[in-house]
């Protein structure tokens, strides 16, 4: 009967993680309520939407899109119209206008008339008009005739419309439609790195909180067998046949695999944590991961959907960050072209048409209205800069240097990152294989040292020891699946990956 009970509890040990389990081992940390089944294909789906860097990456692309917007507009001409109007309160013509508020019934000074004299007059006739006409020459106002003109009117309107066209820029404007072209590219490639790193770092958050339910089952298992050698050796005790120190030593063995189940619960409260933090869901929600580990089998984990329609490509040149290191290049040799076009000459056409009105009332009509239309060419060409321009194309070739050389040093860290994971990948899954027949042995090897025990022709210490290979053995399965899990997808998302950290250079993403 004894022996039944053992197989039983390895055999729930080597089951995979189901929800019935996981809601039978939720720690009392959790609230109670219902337990949402999660696998991994639901998880990735809810983190396309979750993720603040994806979200970053995107408003990065629709930035660098702006950009290019910004730097095609620079082909087209630019046409701004104007509406404006003015009040005059006081005004520095206002001394020319006539004085119209001297008051009384003093008929206004009438305009000096152009002086004719007539030969048929007396001559103290002739003589008095020529006097008159050189008096009031002396006493006219002589900016009466300014009061017409539009200086120090009250009211003004302005209507207009301004157009500009660039004609000649040295290449400038092409230079920074490249820049705009290659920044888009690489925002777009940042999103693609983004999305892709997104899915491995759900998958591992995901496996390494499976595994961890692994780990708790496998330590509660041995915590169950201990607890069934110290009920023997109890027995064995009180008849005798067996001294105290069997049972002392019993005991001590299972208290000391207490503290390992409470070390695993903890350990998977965390890597839940971990897996809800990732997710954006409530910490305080229930999962049960139903996406099996993979390791109570002997054919290879499924790879997950999400991933396995893609083929892994280990080509260096598509990796992520070799062509945002290369869109990188053709950015700086744009801003290499733009501070050569600074010492190049610039022309530009610009046209100003505006309309005009000074009504009396504040309201003209169309017809108050003159216009003033001009066009003209504009040439503007630096001629002494005191080494700016210089300065500003030996920094630019200086950086395009930089940018090249840092192409070259990220092609050969993808290189070595491709072979890095490839090579993760074959010692997972040699690993894996490896696996299989150890656990097998080491589940039959403690069934026979438990029956020995029990009968009296092994000891505590033998049996101790192979509870301790098969504790080992099932861990390691577990986490060889795990690995094997996450270097499957990561192998398949190979191409959009970032660089490991180890690997990266510094700079490589600028």
């Amino acid at each position: 009967m004894t022996r039944q009970i053992g197989r039983l509890l390895l055999g729930a040990a080597l089951l995979p993680v189901t929800a019935l389990t996981l809601s039978a081992q939720t720690p009392g940390v959790r609230p109670a309520g219902a337990v949402r089944p999660l696998t991994l294909d639901d998880a990735l789906r809810l983190s396309s939407g979750a993720s603040e860097a994806v979200g970053i990456a995107r408003a990065g692309v629709d930035r660098a899109r702006g950009q290019q917007a910004q730097a095609r507009s620079e082909y087209f001409p630019q046409l701004n119209g104007s509406v404006s109007y003015t009040r005059a309160i006081k005004s520095q013509f206002s001394a020319l206008a006539p004085d119209d508020t001297t008051g009384g019934d003093d008929p206004p000074a009438e305009d000096c008339r152009r002086f004719s004299p007539d030969p048929t007059l007396p001559i103290s006739e002739r003589v008095d008009s020529l006097e008159s006409a050189v008096e009031c020459a002396q006493n006219a106002n002589p900016f009466a005739n300014l009061g017409n003109l539009p200086f120090g009117r009250a009211n003004t309107w302005n209507l207009g419309l301004s157009l500009s066209q660039n004609l000649f820029t040295g290449g400038r404007v092409s230079a920074q439609n490249r820049i705009a072209a290659a920044g888009r590219r690489s925002a777009e490639v940042e999103l693609t790195s983004q999305e892709a790193q997104l899915k491995l770092d759900v998958t591992q958050a995901y496996f390494d909180a499976v595994l961890s339910d692994r780990l708790v089952a496998i330590a509660e298992a041995g915590l169950g067998q201990a607890e069934r050698t110290f009920e023997n050796t109890r027995l064995a005790r009180q008849v005798g046949n067996t001294a105290e120190f069997e049972l002392l030593r019993a005991q001590v063995t299972r208290d000391n695999q207490r503290p390992v189940v409470i070390q695993r619960r903890a350990q998977r409260d965390v890597a839940y944590l971990r897996l809800k933090q990732v997710l954006n869901l409530p910490l305080a929600d229930s999962l049960a991961l139903v996406t099996p580990l993979g390791d109570s089998t002997t054919a290879e984990p499924p790879v997950p959907a999400a991933v396995a329609g893609q083929a892994p490509d280990t080509t260096t040149e598509t990796r992520a960050a070799v062509r945002r290191a290369s869109e990188a290049v053709v950015v700086q040799e744009g801003r290499l072209g733009v501070a050569r076009a600074q010492s190049l000459p610039t022309v530009r056409l610009t046209s100003q048409f505006t309309r005009f009105a000074y009504p009396e009332d504040g309201i003209p009509s169309w017809g108050d209205f003159v216009s003033d239309w001009n066009v003209a060419v504009g040439l503007q060409l630096p001629l002494f800069t005191g080494g700016r321009l210089k300065g500003d194309r030996m920094v630019a070739r200086a950086d395009l240097d930089e940018a090249r050389l840092r192409l070259q040093q990220t092609r050969e860290l993808a290189a070595l990152d491709a072979r890095s994971a490839q090579a993760t990948l074959d010692a997972a899954a040699a690993t894996w294989e490896a696996s299989a027949g150890v656990v097998e042995q080491a589940t039959r090897a403690y069934d026979i040292a438990e029956i020995r025990f029990r009968e009296g022709i092994s000891t505590q210490t033998e049996l101790g020891d192979l509870r301790l290979q098969l504790q080992q053995a099932l861990a390691n399965r577990a986490q060889a699946a795990r690995d094997l899990q996450v270097a499957r997808v990561r192998m398949s998302l190979l191409r959009d990956l970032p660089l490991s950290l180890s690997a990266a250079p510094a700079g490589a993403t600028r």
